[in-house]
């Protein structure tokens, strides 16, 4: 499979030299499917390989560093809107780890641009987003109010010049999750850098990106976020310091996760660890992937699809969403 391939390069690149032309196809072709090619690029620069490769690497490295000049351009754009406010904005996700030079940044795609905010300065926030170009992606009354009123962000907003998009965050999972993260320790343990923005502590930015892979989605590119995931954590090596990241995970609901994220970066990037029966399907769902990039084992798909819905909302709400949501999209119902 090509996505054991890809993890296999980027734990170890000079495996590559095994490759043949078929090898490099779906190494490409499946690090672009997970989006991270632009890190893989970094992490084969300088080895020998077919010149075409080393093309292909080369653009992708350049993009890389043109989407890691965007970001940062807007987030200085956001600081300009934001800070006359005068309450705390965190940067997270991927312009996080690029400000704050992590090598979790490093190479890797960044699309949207994503903040946390204390919630009570939702409306102002928002107010200096559209005063400052910023518009709403979702005009639909439905979906404007389901965000409001259950999710961890406000509805997406786009920049009428820039078409760059922002997620105004308020915590770091949907407020009808299961775990509870604790968004004002988010912001209190949050690190100043020196435009007057901030991100999350080293602990609290593990935890977000544990968060976000494990307890809130269905694993789609998996592989470049449990490498972001392997890259954060190796500050985290000494014993104390691994305690205090536990610790920090149990305030925030998301210990189990934390565990299980440990014994997948232990097993896929680092020299393996004892997998429990459920971690052996995780697995089986980063890796699904064929010897061209393409998307296999469709029914793992679809289960950590459901389960995805089912960690964001219990049973009965999330069926009363799905139907409304089907009446909307097929019978135009308003």
């Amino acid at each position: 499979m090509s996505g054991a391939l890809l993890v296999r390069a980027l734990r170890d690149p000079t495996m590559t030299s095994e490759l043949d032309a078929a090898g490099w196809t779906g190494l490409i072709t499946s690090a672009r499917a997970e989006q991270i090619l632009g890190t893989l690029a970094h992490r084969l620069h300088g080895l020998p390989m077919p010149a075409t490769v080393e093309r292909i690497l080369a653009d992708a490295r350049a993009a890389a560093e043109q989407g890691r000049t965007l970001a940062l351009w807007e987030a200085e754009m956001a600081s300009q809107a934001l800070l006359p406010l005068g309450i705390p904005v965190v940067l997270l996700k991927g312009t996080a780890y690029v400000a704050a030079g992590l090598s979790a940044g490093q190479g890797r795609s960044i699309g949207d641009l994503d903040i946390l905010v204390p919630r009570d300065a939702l409306d102002a926030v928002e107010a200096a987003l559209l005063a400052a170009g910023w518009e709403w992606v979702k005009p639909d009354a439905y979906d404007d109010a389901y965000y409001r009123r259950w999710m961890h962000e406000l509805p997406p907003l786009i920049h009428r010049e820039r078409d760059r998009m922002i997620d105004v965050h308020h915590t770091i999972l949907p407020l009808t999750a299961r775990p509870t993260p604790d968004a004002g320790a988010l912001l209190a343990n949050s690190v100043p850098l020196s435009n007057g923005l901030r991100v999350l502590s080293h602990e609290d930015m593990v935890c977000h990106a544990v968060a976000h892979l494990f307890a809130d989605g269905d694993l789609s590119g998996g592989i470049r976020n449990l490498w972001d995931l392997h890259c954060l954590l190796e500050a985290f090596e000494a014993p104390m310091a691994l305690a205090s990241l536990r610790a920090r995970a149990s305030l925030h609901g998301i210990a189990p996760h934390l565990e299980r994220a440990l014994r997948l970066r232990g097993v896929l990037y680092e020299d393996g660890a004892r997998l429990t029966a459920s971690d052996r399907f995780f697995v089986r769902r980063l890796l699904a992937r064929d010897d061209w990039g393409r998307p296999t084992a469709k029914a793992t798909q679809t289960a950590f699809y459901l389960r995805s819905h089912l960690l964001r909302m219990p049973p009965g709400m999330l069926a009363r969403h799905l139907w409304t949501k089907w009446r909307k999209g097929h019978r135009g119902t308003p």
